[in-house]
């Protein structure tokens, strides 16, 4: 998830394959120095990965376990009760608050639709990326169309932020851990708040930053599916990103990647590095899932955004 957002002329997050038009503009992130917890930092050296076919790897981050102290830029303060999540923590003049999504059935013989409600907090201002992004609602249905399949599954949600896919996923019957970047530790908060609301007290929240391989990385379960959301944001952090999530996924080559990502560029492509880290993309057409609309889950989102549904897995030949 990002911490921030705004409109600027820099271009916009990429897409998997050269579709689509811009049709945005987005500002670099900047964290919210009122928001940030007491954290520790480990300090990092670098490992190379190789694949089978012998093709190097970018440099993953590895812990030497030695901690260095970081002084927060706020005092600490603990999550807040669940009866006062109406209000997630923020600046003062903030506007935040509470969005509810209502995902229905098909009609039955009956005419009944059963109806499944997922809360999530937002801090509704510019300069924070803590709001549902249309990408997140498209994942976020493809995830109740197939929602027989979920019960028992093991899910991660990267990049989580307010977490809507992997909420609706764990109330769906699915064994979910939701992450977001360490180094924002309200980013964790906002996923913790988006658990007290939904009353999931046994989904875990742990911190997973692109391109680190942390004690809590390395310590996760196999998954059987890794979901994300508009985690193709920067240029810059594509080879993190698929880097994580090849290692993520080496603990069960049978994983799949459930990923969602906005169309703001025919310029930025996956192609080359799929292919450098072993993997292959297969691309869902939105009326297969009934998301081809501009308002799903009675949201108006994803609005008249571009927004492209992959399947990211390992090459055949992989393994």
């Amino acid at each position: 998830m990002r911490s921030a957002i705004g409109l600027s002329d820099l271009p916009d997050p990429p897409s998997c394959t050269p579709i689509g038009r811009h049709v945005g503009k987005v500002a670099s992130p900047t964290p919210c120095p009122s928001l940030l917890w007491p954290t520790q930092h480990f300090r990092l050296r670098v490992a190379s990965l190789r694949s089978p076919s012998g093709r190097a790897r970018c440099g993953l981050r590895l812990p030497v376990f030695a901690m260095d102290s970081v002084q927060p830029c706020a005092p600490w303060a603990p999550p807040p009760d669940p009866a006062s999540l109406d209000s997630p923590p923020c600046e003062p003049g903030l506007m935040a608050g509470t969005q509810l999504f209502r995902f229905r059935e098909e009609p039955g013989p009956g005419g009944d639709r059963a109806v499944l409600e997922v809360r999530v907090p937002q801090v509704l201002h510019v300069q924070y990326g803590m709001y549902v992004w249309p990408c997140a609602v498209v994942l976020a249905q493809y995830l109740w169309f197939h929602r027989r399949s979920l019960p028992g599954k093991a899910v991660l949600e990267v990049g989580a932020g307010v977490s809507l896919p992997g909420i609706l996923a764990a109330k769906c019957g699915a064994k979910v851990i939701l992450s977001d970047s360490s180094e924002f530790p309200h980013c964790l908060d906002i996923c913790r708040q988006s658990c007290q609301m939904n009353n999931l007290p046994q989904v875990k929240v742990v911190g997973l930053t692109w391109g680190h391989i942390s004690k809590d990385i390395l310590s996760l379960p196999p998954q059987d599916i890794i979901l994300g959301s508009d985690v193709f944001f920067e240029p810059e952090d594509f080879e993190s990103v698929l880097a994580t999530v090849y290692f993520l996924m080496q603990k069960n080559p049978k994983v799949q990647f459930w990923s969602t990502y906005q169309v703001r560029s025919a310029d930025w492509s996956l192609e080359g590095l799929l292919y450098k880290w072993d993997m292959k993309c297969v691309h869902i057409p939105l009326e297969s899932f009934d998301a081809d609309k501009e308002d799903i889950a009675e949201s108006t989102l994803p609005g008249r955004h571009t927004v492209e549904m992959l399947i990211i897995s390992f090459a055949k030949d992989s393994f």
